[in-house]
């Protein structure tokens, strides 16, 4: 690894991530491609890959997306941060394997055991549980498979472990998102683990730095919610692939060589964010695209992610849905000019969503309550 004196200020580092995250220009890619380039998409809610998508591919299409979930080129599971992101099947290994030491501890641990369960209850369960799923099972059929099995009593700590520790990927369900909020699952396909989560995590440290770098160790950690010190230790050997930075306040970053690096005056077009957008997500220290100030604003209490306003790269306020358009709420003045480019934005969105769900996101308006007064405007279509 080469180490190097080279420094990158905060405006430089906002401008790399918004590059790799197609974020700088809608690119002309294919949704598979897309997501492989940009690793992973945050999906606990069904309509945010979809409109992650639209912010960053020119002419996105929601029908391949549906097509790419349908038919599994695509697929969402509990992953990253033990929660749920969209990846492509060709990944989907390399991630699960990586996460393996986080979900056994997470998945297998108290409330596992505090159903009277073990780790090798979980083992000897494994097969059969999913033998059960090799077609789409709902949260009944399977919770009930375990009920059979460890008795009902227990069948609820059961069912919380594996469905997360378990290989599981979700079924498409319909709705205007392919996925409802009642979830059915199959067990991910055979022959996708290699048994190394070493090797597993060396690969996805390169493939986050890819799409998300340059980043401290912290920001690898939190990103894939592993320990410190196995990302210190793959980052060991990753000798010359990498370079390292000084980055603002003097955290070392690293990178892979010859990545994206634009100037810091590089243009960064408005864009209306998805909820748990990735970009918000992926780093420990998230200034470099949220300042600290809106951070536990657009950031609930709960881990709501609020769907945001992106201003010359960094958030700026919130928006939704309302009766005549989408409401914008900035948490400081806005030019003209950045106002014109959100409206442009809001009539596009409201395009999109008048054939999917024109009140995306309706279940969360109860937070619009506890923000603080802003600059607010509604953008029609």
């Amino acid at each position: 690894m080469t180490s190097t004196s080279t420094t990158i200020s905060a405006r430089e580092l906002n401008r790399a991530t918004l590059a790799r995250q197609l974020l700088l220009r809608r690119e002309p890619l294919g949704v598979a491609a897309a997501v492989r380039r940009l690793l992973a998409l945050q999906a606990q809610q069904p309509a945010s890959p979809y409109l992650a998508l639209w912010n960053r591919l020119d002419g996105f299409d929601p029908a391949e997306l549906d097509a790419a979930f349908a038919d599994r080129t695509l697929v969402k599971a509990t992953l990253l941060r033990i929660t749920l992101h969209a990846v492509h099947r060709d990944d989907y290994g390399t991630v699960r394997e990586a996460m393996q030491p986080t979900l056994h501890a997470s998945r297998l641990g108290h409330r596992f055991a505090a159903a009277g369960l073990t780790p090798a209850d979980a083992a000897e369960l494994e097969p059969g549980f999913l033998e059960f799923a090799s077609r789409p099972r709902s949260n009944g059929d399977l919770a009930g498979w375990l009920a059979e099995r460890v008795g009902a009593e227990k069948k609820d700590g059961a069912w919380w472990g594996l469905r997360s520790y378990a290989p599981l990927v979700h079924v498409p369900t319909g709705g205007p998102w392919s996925f409802e909020y009642s979830p059915s699952y199959v067990a991910a396909p055979e022959g996708r683990f290699t048994g190394d989560p070493g090797a597993a995590l060396r690969t996805l440290v390169l493939r986050y730095l890819e799409g998300f770098g340059p980043a401290s160790v912290a920001d690898i950690a939190q990103f894939a919610m592993v320990q410190r010190a196995r990302v210190r230790s793959v980052l060991g050997t990753l000798g010359e692939t990498l370079e390292m930075w000084a980055g603002p306040e003097g955290r070392v970053l690293y990178d892979v060589r010859a990545a994206p690096r634009p100037p810091a005056d590089a243009p960064a077009p408005p864009r209306l964010l998805p909820m748990w957008d990735s970009v918000l997500l992926a780093y420990d220290d998230r200034s470099r695209v949220i300042p600290p100030d809106y951070r536990k604003l657009v950031t609930r209490v709960n881990g709501d992610v609020l769907p945001t306003l992106l201003v010359d790269g960094y958030v700026a306020g919130v928006w939704r849905p309302v009766e005549g358009g989408i409401e914008a709420t900035a948490f400081h003045d806005l030019p003209d000019a950045a106002w014109d480019g959100l409206a442009e934005e809001a009539r596009a969105l409201l395009a999109l969503l008048a054939d999917r769900d024109p009140r995306v996101y309706s279940r969360y308006a109860h937070w619009w309550s506890k923000l603080p007064t802003g600059q607010t405007r509604v953008l029609p279509g």
